[in-house]
């Protein structure tokens, strides 16, 4: 018997219980409201589509449907769905995110910083991969293949509004070379490691989980690169994508 091998034993159980329940402490949410949202893509009947799918569903309000990001200008929104491909997916979520071109006076029209809605890109399976890296650059808070299925959708809207990251499996393995399925299961964590993991998938800081765990920000780093290493994660994405995939947090519904 090794040294390690009690340790092993008593964190093992903890990632079981946790991944079945995903009953994780998480900050506490702020009161519901109906969430806005705004669809953008150049296809007509697929702005339709998925308008359809969002006004039946509980707490989603369709903001707007346009065909392209400048044309969403004034629209006001929590957060947009964006059907785009390379490379005109970067300029149009910096576009959205940064709350549409402005003109100013004397000169063309620019786009200046602003207070736009978090944005989900929809994509081609196969191409989102490609360009994952420079979207999330451009601001974009979440990846997902344009067909995922409508219960994903809705989860992932959801999470995006709530201030998560989602990115779909092929993303993470674009952005990391490490996919999902080769990780190993969160039963190697302990308790403090599985929290700190959860926490940081609600998009809380260091400094936010330090406080919501009473515990130092220097002992918050220590946990979250502990079950980095142990979880073979390499960035904060990687963790959040971990975190939501294995069950360890939910999107609310």
């Amino acid at each position: 018997m090794t040294a390690a091998s009690p340790s092993r034993r008593r964190a093992a159980p903890w990632g079981r219980a946790l991944a079945a329940q995903a009953a994780m402490p998480c900050c506490p949410r702020a009161r519901r409201e109906t969430i806005k949202v705004l669809v953008v893509g150049d296809r007509e009947r697929g702005r339709a589509r998925v308008a359809a799918l969002i006004r039946g569903a509980r707490g989603l309000e369709v903001a707007g449907q346009v065909a392209t990001a400048e044309a969403a200008a004034g629209i006001r929104a929590q957060v947009a769905l964006l059907y785009a491909r390379t490379p005109d997916a970067v300029t149009a979520t910096r576009v959205l995110t940064r709350g549409g071109p402005k003109t100013l006076t004397g000169s063309e029209p620019k786009v200046l910083a602003g207070s736009g809605p978090k944005v989900l890109v929809l994509g081609r399976r196969g191409e989102i991969g490609g360009y994952a890296r420079a979207v999330l650059r451009a601001g974009a808070a979440g990846l997902l293949p344009w067909d995922a299925p409508p219960a994903r959708l809705l989860a992932a809207i959801r999470a995006v509004a709530e201030g998560g990251v989602l990115l779909a499996r092929d993303v993470v393995a674009a952005l990391t070379g490490c996919p999902l399925d080769e990780t190993p299961d969160p039963g190697v964590l302990t308790r403090r490691e599985a929290e700190v993991i959860a926490l940081v998938a609600r998009a809380l800081s260091n400094k936010d989980i330090a406080a919501f765990l009473w515990i130092s920000e220097a002992t918050v780093k220590t946990h979250l690169n502990r079950a980095m290493a142990k979880l073979a994660l390499s960035s904060r994405a990687h963790v959040v994508a971990y975190a939501y995939d294995r069950g360890l947090v939910q999107p609310s519904t």
